[in-house]
């Protein structure tokens, strides 16, 4: 399906917009959707922290969207990617070949390579903690307050790599009462979660809360090469205790938090018949005959929070944010999804970090903000094989074995301001700055064996027999991000704001990088170290940003609006890139090495506009409701410059990844009374239009333009004491990419398929997940 004819982006856009234009007297909602206050009423509304202090999403003069745990639940969201339907210009995916590992994308700027020395380029944050490394960041979603997704670069208050916005999940703060809370579900391919949570006073001001969660599922296809392994299942055990202290000036939070992850590898679904063993395509897309099984995929990781905020007067507080966190992942990739060796890829992850942020906010009545300090000190270690068993057997060096080790060392620390001045009271103007000294070592070592897997995967025969990288660097960048912006507010009910904000992404050094391949880039005759640090390393990115915006809350309240236009000048583009070598000139490529640099530049222009309404209340008997809520987003996103890795200029050529041109999102809740409850019918359309998976546009991986859809019913008992509910994903069971791997050449215009890496030719994809059925019950004592 290819949205090449706009019209039904049109008619769903048009047709919400004539509901919500028909709203009568009713609740009032925010932007997220979620509940807020009767209209004419002086109860508070949901806020947000976008700006490191509590505000009114109105307020806020930036694009921001934020979900609250209640919506969450009520349509059986479970977990963080499912936030990618609802958001304008949001992609959120599982990355190829694993489980718990993001990819993420805002306003075309992000990252896919999980490899440790490429840094991510959209932040995500929980309880204010930065997450450093996007393995085990796929989190699951239980005892949640709300989602923000914040859009463009937040480079002034969130630092490094929010070059493209920021995530914050923020967990929820323990109830006064005591409380236990026991939540079901059962579903689909065997779906099977618990999660119970309970807290409970200690002393006036102490509280101790602590959740549980056993979440399994099976797969949704089957490895046909390995007997009884699934493909797409889930098994994950996952906990979190937390500690409140409250006595009013001074609130503090300790919390832990830990998820182990024992799912079977995640393997792909070949596009084309094998070329060296002429395999078949298998008929479902979630089966695999992936034979690689040197190591179980595992993920483990753990760490804490310590939050403490001090009011030391009226107008001053001071707060501390201090984390620790720690994660280590095996995981066998095949990329070629056969039973040989072709090109086989077990890895391991392993990463830790502990950061430290001091805040002094100030809050007056015409003056508020922030000034701040962080420090990050992070350590990223990747290791793989690449196992290419077929060529080594062409040119007689059986168990060709291509092992790369990155470990890169990561200390940062930064100051930053932000402080907004109300000029009058219908006229503000903010103001802030960040400048961050960034620090990378890397070692990057890369050695060729025969016989078979490296000693990384026991047990193991194989010879080291050639060094082709042992490099070991260190480059500090500074970067100053400002960020100013006007509101201009006719009431408290509109805000018509105009925003600049930098933003960027940290350099580094290329972890695939060859050193023996590097020219003699100073020309002096002589290949040295100095041309290998240069033949590595990359600089940072960056993104200046403008734009334009109007909130609105309409009709006394009853409809919420956001409009924002944006134009995004995207520099010193960070093109990573691969290609095939020979290392023995015998005609076949035996290994591959990594080139990235700072060869890009482009333009990333669009609009976003999102709201809800609540259209009727009270029309079928006393708490009877209908609110509806939608968004739209478009990216133009357009190389200007694009150096390959021969120096050529292919930005004609050259698309933006995991970008659509158009995202949709269209919803309804009809709540009507029943019993002693409400009945909530809710339902969701979700539309994305053609989406390239690399730089390169490929007709087998990229996914063309497609609709999900969902459902669910839920049952809320008047006392708000139970729930029971039916959720319904892709219902109409769309198969759709998410991801993939490419290294062949050809298929096109008459061309045969001719592989790059490897014999067999691998072009493989990863899905999104199949349609699910499922049903969750909630009771509280």
């Amino acid at each position: 399906m290819r949205f090449t004819n706009r019209t039904l982006i049109c008619s769903l856009m048009a047709g919400t917009a004539a509901l919500a234009f028909t709203a009568t007297p009713a609740l009032a909602q925010d932007i997220d959707g979620s509940e807020t206050a009767e209209a004419g009423s002086d109860d508070p509304i949901i806020t947000v922290t976008a700006r490191r202090r509590e505000e009114r999403i109105v307020d806020v003069p930036l694009s921001i969207t934020a979900v609250s745990g209640e919506e969450l639940a009520k349509t059986g969201t479970l977990e963080l990617t499912e936030i990618g339907q609802k958001v304008p210009n949001l992609t959120l995916e599982v990355s190829r070949g694993t489980n718990t590992t993001l990819t993420a994308f805002i306003r075309g700027v992000g990252q896919q390579d999980p490899v440790a020395g490429f840094e991510a380029g959209v932040g995500l944050y929980v309880d204010d903690v930065y997450i450093n490394r996007p393995q085990a960041a796929v989190l699951d979603i239980y005892d949640v307050e709300r989602i923000e997704v914040l859009r463009g670069p937040q480079g002034t208050l969130y630092g490094r790599n929010t070059i493209g916005g920021a995530i914050k999940y923020v967990t929820r703060r323990l109830p006064d009462d005591v409380e236990l809370k026991v939540r079901g579900t059962y579903g689909s391919y065997n779906q099977a979660d618990l999660v119970v949570s309970g807290s409970a006073p200690i002393s006036d001001s102490l509280k101790f809360g602590a959740s549980a969660a056993r979440l399994s599922r099976g797969g949704f296809g089957d490895n046909l090469n390995l007997q009884g392994v699934e493909n797409y299942n889930k098994d994950v055990w996952a906990g979190r205790a937390t500690l409140e202290f409250d006595n009013g000036p001074v609130f503090a939070r300790l919390s832990g938090d830990y998820v182990k992850d024992n799912s079977e590898a995640r393997q792909g679904h070949r596009l084309i018949p094998g070329l060296l063993s002429g395999a078949p395509v298998l008929d479902d897309v979630y089966d695999t005959r992936a034979g690689l099984n040197v190591v179980d995929q595992e993920v483990e990781a753990y760490g804490g929070a310590l939050n403490i905020a001090v009011e030391v007067s009226d107008t001053i507080t001071l707060k501390s944010i201090t984390g620790y966190r720690e994660d280590k992942s095996t995981t066998p990739i095949d990329f070629d999804s056969l039973p040989s060796g072709d090109l086989d890829v077990p890895a391991i992850y392993e990463n830790d970090q502990f950061s430290q942020e001091l805040q002094l906010l100030y809050e007056s009545d015409n003056l508020n903000g922030v000034i701040g300090a962080y420090y990050l000190d992070a350590n990223a270690f990747t290791a793989f094989d690449v196992l290419l068993a077929n060529t080594g057997n062409l040119i007689n060096l059986p168990g060709l074995n291509a092992q790369t080790l990155g470990d890169v060392n990561t200390k940062t620390w930064s100051i930053f301001g932000d402080f907004t001045y109300d000029i009058s009271e219908q006229l503000s103007i903010s103001v802030g700055g960040r400048f961050t000294s960034d620090k990378r070592t890397s070692r990057v070592l890369r050695t060729t064996f025969i016989g078979g897997f490296s000693d990384l995967f026991p047990p193991s025969t194989a010879i080291p027999i050639a060094v082709t990288s042992d490099f070991n660097g260190s480059q500090t960048f500074e970067e100053f991000t400002p960020r100013a912006s006007i509101s201009y507010k006719p009431n408290e009910n509109h805000n018509i704001y105009f925003t600049y904000s930098r933003g960027f992404k940290g350099g580094g050094f290329d972890p695939r990088g060859q050193t023996s391949a590097a020219p003699d880039l100073d020309g002096d005759g002589d290949i040295d170290f100095d041309d290998q640090f240069q033949f590595l390393s990359f600089d940072p990115e960056t993104v200046d940003s403008y734009e334009l915006g109007w909130k609105a809350s309409l009709l006394d309240n009853r409809l919420n609006i956001a409009v924002a236009a944006f134009k995004g000048d995207y520099t010193g583009i960070q093109i990573p890139g691969s290609v095939g070598v020979d290392t023995n000139n015998d005609g076949v490529n035996d290994s591959f090495i990594g080139i990235t640099s700072n060869a890009g530049e482009a333009d990333v222009n669009g609009f976003e506009f999102e709201g809800n309404a609540l259209v009727g209340r009270d029309f079928a008997g006393a708490g009877s409701r209908f609110n509806v809520n939608w968004s739209l987003g478009y990216v133009d996103a357009k190389y200007n410059q694009f150096i390959d890795a021969f120096g050529n200029d292919v930005a004609n050529q050259r698309v933006f990844q995991n970008t659509p041109e158009f995202t949709v999102n269209a919803g309804f809740d009809l709540g009507l009374p029943v019993a002693d409850g409400i009945v909530d019918l809710i339902g969701g359309v979700s539309m994305r239009s053609d989406a390239s998976q690399f730089e390169t546009p490929n007709a087998f991986l990229d996914q063309d333009g497609f609709v999900l859809l969902d459902a669910s019913i839920v049952y809320t008992a008047d006392s708000d004491r139970w729930s029971i509910g039916v959720h319904g994903k892709n219902l109409t069971n769309k198969r759709y990419i998410v991801a993939g791997y490419n290294f062949v050449a050809g298929g096109t215009n008459g061309m045969p398929f001719a592989p790059t890496l490897g014999l067999e030719g691998t072009l493989t994809g990863f899905y999104g997940d199949p349609r699910r059925v499922f049903v969750t019950g909630e009771f509280r004592f």
